[in-house]
């Protein structure tokens, strides 16, 4: 069954747009240790590319990530995500001064400098506040649009933390509180995600996924990440190279239990997903209308 498309707006610097369709989440990672290597860039040149290509491939926002948060990653610390931000937000402002930006990180201050120097539109937080307590703070001063996404623990320590009765349940209850917090705080534009693949075994990310009609209650716009994912590419018996057709497939699910954000190495891909998943709903309801 497909659910129907709620939409949503977020204030983007002054400018109210609407989520009215689902959007495509571009990943560009800043890394040298992402557990996909075709995502990561480590040349301006070769940025440049990749980010026009994404925006021409029609992607609506683009991830820009210093800090691989991968199962078992070393953090690096704050001055080294800073440096690789450095280049890759000046060089990405000075070719795409318009593009929608968002920064994956879990460090206020980093959030703080990626907004005020170079305009950043969206703060992207893996540990919705609970690996730095100035985040939700922060947010709330720099009035920003910011994912919340439920993990357990660290990077480092997430893979031990999956002792869950029910998994959609507890992540949906923790969920709710966070965001409530924030509400209360005056953060008005959140996105909620799961978190596929943090503190997740692989049994439980398909329970999470089968459930994912219910974090339509937190009454958020709903994001879902699981590109090239070991939960995509373990089952297959492929790597994470060969698991873009396994993502487009979770992805499709995902948007038609409504869906806002796809969070994705390969954005034509999911384009064409959104493409087609919003040619059944409008079909669908077409159809209703025409029976009344």
């Amino acid at each position: 069954m497909m659910l129907p498309f709620k939409t949503y707006s977020l204030n983007l610097k002054g400018r109210l747009v609407a989520i009215d369709r689902p959007w495509v989440m571009g990943i560009i990672n800043i890394t040298p240790d992402s557990f996909y290597s075709g995502s990561r860039v480590n040349d301006e040149h070769v940025l440049i590319e990749r980010v026009g290509r994404m925006l021409d491939d029609g992607a609506d926002v683009l991830d820009i990530g210093a800090c691989s948060t991968r199962p078992g990653s070393e953090s690096v610390d704050a001055q080294g995500e800073m440096a690789r931000l450095d280049w890759a937000l000046t060089a990405i402002r000075r070719a795409f001064p318009d593009a929608i930006l968002s920064v994956d990180t879990y460090r206020a201050e980093v959030a703080r400098r990626c907004v005020a120097e170079w305009g950043v539109d969206i703060i992207n937080d893996i540990s919705a506040g609970t690996l730095d307590a100035e985040m939700f703070a922060t947010v709330a001063q720099l009035k920003v649009p910011y994912v919340l996404m439920h993990m357990r623990g660290t990077p480092e320590t997430m893979s031990s933390l999956t002792d869950y009765q029910n998994v959609a349940a507890e992540v949906l209850e923790w969920m709710a509180r966070r965001i409530d917090e924030l509400r209360q705080m005056g953060v008005a534009d959140i996105i909620a995600d799961p978190g596929f693949g943090f503190a997740k075994t692989l049994e439980q990310n398909y329970e999470l996924l089968a459930r994912l009609e219910a974090f339509h209650a937190l009454d958020a716009p709903l994001l879902v990440g699981v590109s090239r994912k070991r939960m995509i590419y373990t089952p297959l018996q492929c790597t994470a190279d060969e698991a873009l057709n396994g993502t487009t497939v979770i992805n499709t699910i995902a948007l038609l239990q409504g869906a806002h954000f796809l969070r994705v190495h390969d954005v034509k891909a999911a384009v064409e997903a959104v493409k087609l998943t919003t040619l059944l709903r409008q079909g669908s309801i077409n159809k209703k209308l025409s029976t009344v």
